[in-house]
């Protein structure tokens, strides 16, 4: 309960299945207060006890501070002087513009594990339907976090409506993204002018997208590919690299990709390489194990769960290389 009172929707239900849902078009002050993001990231000095029982003298950390929640008090995390901070407000304030003018939308906008990870997620506008009434919609993703686990990122990502997985949109050298590390001033429109330059990126997608559901793979090449792509390196016990194949994973994303999955029947789909890359993306956002939906949301879309994803978009374009 605590997670869906940390995040907000509009539209029908997010491919995460949680928040609060708001009526369209709300100000970012709305929106601010329904995704619990109207409170602020406050600092103070690190100080501590030297000495047992809690008799000794107290001491100042004067290289860290400490974060944390101006409506709780809640400690977020430990970090270095020169930490920069991006406070939730200035998420959802970077899409102010986008949604009055440039035809953004946001749809859902939240806060993970106890606030230490911010995000809003918004329609860009570019939409493609591959054969068979296939839907996928362009958004742009703008997250940070306060615990030294991810810079402050603008990601395009990609949502299939039938499905609701989601895939980062990468191209080659491009990433589809622009991060700023916390110790440099976030520039909101700084970023913006370099997304100008990636926004292009959906159109090259769209290509790669057509063509992946128009390759038809046979058995033998399905088995091949999520090997490949649920394959991962690992060590030995005397230190030596090694290889370990999640084979409850390949059993799981076969079964999606034979008719199991929600739109694998359809022609795009059905028996082709697209087929292949949302088996595995719907094993990731849906199935895959996870201590609860905050985790696997997070995985999902900043840790190991966007890699394997990344790995199965790459591995798919080498099928139609």
């Amino acid at each position: 309960m605590h997670l869906v009172r940390s995040m907000a929707y509009v539209g029908a239900t997010p491919w995460h299945g949680l928040g609060n849902k708001l009526a369209p078009d709300q100000p970012i002050e709305v929106w601010a207060r329904a995704a619990n993001m109207d409170w602020t990231i406050e600092e103070a000095e690190v100080r501590f006890i030297a000495g047992s029982s809690g008799l000794g003298s107290i001491h100042r950390f004067p290289e860290q501070k400490v974060l944390y929640r101006s409506d709780t008090q809640e400690p977020l995390s430990v970090v270095s002087n020169r930490y920069q901070t991006v406070q939730p407000r200035s998420i959802l304030e970077f899409y102010r513009d986008l949604t009055e003018v440039g035809g953004f939308e946001l749809e859902t906008a939240g806060v993970l594990k106890e606030g230490r990870k911010l995000f809003a997620l918004a329609r860009t506008g570019h939409s493609v339907s591959l054969k068979g009434r296939d839907e996928v919609n362009g958004y742009l993703l703008l997250a940070t976090a306060c615990d030294g686990t991810l810079a402050t990122t603008a990601q395009f990502t990609s949502i299939r409506v039938v499905c609701a997985n989601t895939l980062a949109i990468a191209l080659g050298d491009s990433t589809g993204a622009v991060k700023v590390p916390h110790r440099s001033q976030f520039d909101a429109d700084a970023v913006k002018r370099q997304l100008g330059i990636a926004i292009s990126s959906w159109d090259a997608f769209t290509v790669r997208m057509t063509a992946l559901s128009e390759r038809k793979v046979k058995p033998e090449t399905a088995e091949a590919y999520f090997k490949r792509v649920l394959t991962y390196p690992t060590s030995t016990a005397s230190g030596g690299p090694s290889e370990t194949t999640n084979d409850r994973a390949i059993k799981a994303v076969h079964g999606l990709f034979g008719g199991r999955g929600k739109g694998a029947d359809l022609a795009s789909a059905s028996g082709t390489a697209w087929g292949l890359v949302n088996a595995v993306t719907e094993f990731v956002d849906h199935e895959r194990r996870a201590r609860s939906d905050d985790h696997r949301l997070d995985a999902a879309w900043f840790g190991a769960g966007a890699t394997t994803k990344q790995k199965a978009w790459d591995e798919a374009l080498k099928l139609i290389a």
